[in-house]
Protein backbone atom coordinates (compact mmCIF):
# COMPACT_ATOMS: atom_id res chain seq x y z
CA UNK A 1 0.00 0.00 0.00
CA UNK A 2 1.11 3.59 -0.45
CA UNK A 3 2.30 3.33 -4.02
CA UNK A 4 -0.55 5.23 -5.65
CA UNK A 5 -0.02 8.52 -3.83
CA UNK A 6 1.87 10.43 -6.49
CA UNK A 7 4.42 13.10 -5.60
CA UNK A 8 2.28 14.92 -3.08
CA UNK A 9 3.67 16.85 -0.13
CA UNK A 10 0.34 16.60 1.68
CA UNK A 11 0.27 14.69 4.91
CA UNK A 12 -1.03 11.17 4.55
CA UNK A 13 -3.62 9.92 7.02
CA UNK A 14 -5.11 6.51 7.55
CA UNK A 15 -8.83 6.43 8.14
CA UNK A 16 -9.90 4.86 11.41
CA UNK A 17 -13.46 4.22 10.30
CA UNK A 18 -14.79 2.18 7.44
CA UNK A 19 -16.22 4.71 4.92
CA UNK A 20 -19.01 2.36 3.87
CA UNK A 21 -20.04 1.78 7.47
CA UNK A 22 -20.12 5.56 8.03
CA UNK A 23 -22.27 5.95 4.91
CA UNK A 24 -24.64 3.21 6.08
CA UNK A 25 -25.09 4.99 9.42
CA UNK A 26 -26.38 8.16 7.73
CA UNK A 27 -30.12 8.80 7.89
CA UNK A 28 -31.92 7.66 4.70
CA UNK A 29 -32.59 11.25 3.62
CA UNK A 30 -28.85 12.02 3.68
CA UNK A 31 -27.84 8.76 1.99
CA UNK A 32 -30.19 9.67 -0.84
CA UNK A 33 -28.82 13.22 -1.05
CA UNK A 34 -25.16 12.12 -1.02
CA UNK A 35 -25.78 9.52 -3.72
CA UNK A 36 -26.99 12.30 -6.05
CA UNK A 37 -24.51 15.00 -5.01
CA UNK A 38 -22.19 16.49 -7.61
CA UNK A 39 -19.18 16.39 -5.26
CA UNK A 40 -17.83 13.52 -3.16
CA UNK A 41 -18.86 14.25 0.43
CA UNK A 42 -17.43 12.42 3.41
CA UNK A 43 -20.29 10.99 5.48
CA UNK A 44 -19.04 12.78 8.60
CA UNK A 45 -18.88 16.13 6.76
CA UNK A 46 -22.36 15.88 5.29
CA UNK A 47 -23.82 14.83 8.64
CA UNK A 48 -22.14 17.75 10.41
CA UNK A 49 -23.33 20.29 7.82
CA UNK A 50 -26.84 18.84 7.84
CA UNK A 51 -27.10 18.85 11.65
CA UNK A 52 -25.88 22.45 11.79
CA UNK A 53 -28.42 23.55 9.18
CA UNK A 54 -31.18 21.54 10.84
CA UNK A 55 -30.42 23.14 14.21
CA UNK A 56 -30.66 26.61 12.65
CA UNK A 57 -33.80 26.04 10.58
CA UNK A 58 -35.63 23.18 12.28
CA UNK A 59 -36.78 21.97 8.86
CA UNK A 60 -35.37 19.03 6.88
CA UNK A 61 -36.04 20.55 3.47
CA UNK A 62 -34.33 23.81 4.46
CA UNK A 63 -31.36 21.84 5.78
CA UNK A 64 -31.07 19.97 2.48
CA UNK A 65 -31.29 23.27 0.62
CA UNK A 66 -28.36 24.51 2.72
CA UNK A 67 -26.36 21.43 1.66
CA UNK A 68 -27.15 22.27 -1.97
CA UNK A 69 -26.00 25.85 -1.38
CA UNK A 70 -22.74 24.70 0.22
CA UNK A 71 -22.11 22.37 -2.70
CA UNK A 72 -22.81 25.15 -5.21
CA UNK A 73 -20.26 27.38 -3.45
CA UNK A 74 -17.62 24.64 -3.71
CA UNK A 75 -18.45 24.03 -7.38
CA UNK A 76 -18.12 27.76 -8.09
CA UNK A 77 -14.70 27.82 -6.41
CA UNK A 78 -13.59 24.86 -8.52
CA UNK A 79 -14.79 26.57 -11.70
CA UNK A 80 -12.87 29.75 -10.82
CA UNK A 81 -9.70 27.77 -10.24
CA UNK A 82 -10.04 25.92 -13.56
CA UNK A 83 -10.61 29.11 -15.57
CA UNK A 84 -7.67 30.86 -13.89
CA UNK A 85 -5.21 28.14 -14.91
Amino acid sequence: MGRNLGQTKLRKRRRRENPMREFDRLPPILRSWVSQAALPWRPRSVLRAYNTALAKTGDQSCALEELRRLEAVQLAKDTQIETAV
